[in-house]
């Protein structure tokens, strides 16, 4: 293929498998967490490098897309520092992943790839560091365009407000209009088939398709817990002492239900607990399992996160869910990156690939 990328950050490969699914092959995906080789590899098709960003050289990236006509560098940098979740806002610039979109801005000036694309958190739009990255960009001749998406909008049973930022050398490129403002997927059509499972238990025709227990106490509360109702419409026995507080009226959505007919909230990397947001099934008294979880973000069905030679660690898999970006937006990105590209350089491709 005369089409070429490299993901950084790549994790267990949600946007890899996006692109790969546009047409773009992804050559090699870059990440710190070698936890996340056997799922990246195994179900792309594509090569695991464990390396931290900071070591990583533009002449690594060039070395990987050699041969190739467009070459292309994504990316989606861990988002705890910008994220609106994040506790201590005043101090965000000494979290410890406050410098790696310096570090992606770096390899940029190293290699200049022909496209780029970098995901994040909405929030990210307001800190000086992503000002210095368009900059760079803008210095190194990019054209810029940047936007801020609800994923559902593409056709992920999912809120989810994400930042896209494209770029490129020659032509000017920006993200592809919604597929599904007008109908949203439900997550009644993704995880309505799958089959039941009682909470602390395993489908035993799907190892991923397994939920967390819950004590006594939380069980009562679930059994309790309306679609899309919040704690409030517990007996007063349930209600805990930090709802009752100021602090704690407004997070309503804790220990809920989400709804068939609608959305899931955005899946986070705890969305196997049903105390951390709501994360209760429809119907079924439990948290979402850990394939109800990547469904949601939109990966295959069939998406490998563990070897069959592996225990199942649910706080693990979770992480590498809730911290993927979900492939669906991946294949997205790259109907942007394909549309950006001359006509005749796509049309050919696709007879070589006959």
């Amino acid at each position: 293929m005369s089409i070429g990328a490299v993901d950084l950050f790549c994790g267990v490969g949600g946007l890899t498998c996006g692109l790969q699914k546009a047409g773009i092959n992804v050559v090699a995906g870059i990440d710190l967490d070698e936890t996340c080789k056997y799922a990246f590899e195994y179900n792309n098709a594509s090569k695991f490098i464990h390396k931290s960003i900071d070591e990583v050289t533009g002449k690594d990236i060039k070395k990987l897309l050699r041969g190739y006509k467009v070459k292309i560098l994504v990316g989606c940098a861990p988002c705890q520092p910008f994220s609106s979740h994040q506790k201590d806002k005043k101090n965000r610039q000494k979290h410890k992943d406050w410098s790696l979109l310096y570090e992606f801005a770096r390899i940029i000036s190293e290699c200049k790839p022909h496209i780029i694309s970098m995901e994040n958190v909405p929030e990210l739009v307001q800190e000086k560091v992503f000002d210095d990255f368009v900059n760079t960009l803008k210095t190194l001749n990019y054209n810029v365009s940047f936007s801020i998406v609800n994923v559902a909008n593409y056709g992920v049973a999912q809120s989810r407000r994400r930042l896209i930022l494209l770029a490129s050398k020659k032509r000017d490129i920006i993200l592809v209009p919604p597929t599904h403002s007008k109908k949203h997927t439900t997550v009644r059509e993704v995880i309505g088939n799958l089959p039941k499972v009682e909470a602390g238990q395993m489908c035993p025709t799907d190892r991923l398709h397994i939920s967390s227990s819950l004590n006594k106490t939380n069980l009562q509360r679930i059994k309790a817990s309306k679609p899309n109702g919040t704690w409030r419409d517990w007996p007063e026995e349930l209600i805990l002492k930090c709802h009752k507080k100021d602090t704690g009226k407004s997070y309503s959505s804790v220990y809920g239900r989400m709804g068939w007919d609608g959305l899931s909230p955005t899946i986070t990397t705890q969305f196997t607990g049903y105390g951390t947001g709501r994360f209760g099934h429809p119907v079924q008294n439990r948290a979402l399992t850990l394939r109800e979880g990547a469904l949601l973000q939109s990966f295959p069905e069939d998406y490998s996160f563990v070897s069959d030679d592996d225990d199942i660690c649910l706080k693990s898999i979770a992480r590498h869910i809730g911290n993927a970006v979900p492939p669906r937006l991946g294949e997205i990105i790259g109907d942007s990156i394909i549309n950006s590209l001359p006509k005749k350089m796509v049309i050919k491709e696709a007879k070589e690939d006959e």
